[in-house]
């Protein structure tokens, strides 16, 4: 059974940091793209960031770019996503996503709480 766990949200104020953690079982987490979605209340998903499964290619939108940062440790089967300068319109439920292939995702997590007070 594969499992996704996020760890890591919490409430910090506008222009702090938070980092993600994404604990992957039940797969061959080195086999797998690992993506993070989040959802802001009242919206829908939407995507925010991908890493290769060797992480050599990182892919982020435009509006987290230069501010968040993904990395993956195969080893520990753990996905992370570094967050900094944050933004109120960073706050959302953030979900990690595992796929076979890079943007299309098989497997998803149940998400974490992150908000940004300003």
């Amino acid at each position: 059974q594969v499992q996704l766990v996020e760890s890591g949200g919490g409430l910090v104020q506008a222009g702090g940091s938070l980092r993600l953690s994404c604990a992957a079982s039940g797969l061959t987490f080195r086999s797998y793209a690992m993506g993070w979605f989040r959802q802001a209340p009242g919206k829908e998903r939407e995507f925010v960031t991908d890493i290769a499964w060797n992480g050599d290619n990182t892919y982020y939108t435009d509006s987290v770019k230069g501010r968040f940062t993904i990395s993956r440790d195969n080893a520990k089967n753990t996905v992370y996503l570094q967050m900094n300068s944050l933004k109120p319109e960073d706050t959302g439920v953030y979900y990690c996503a595992a796929g076979l292939k890079r943007f299309k995702y098989n497997y998803w997590g149940q998400g974490t709480q992150v908000t940004i007070s300003s």
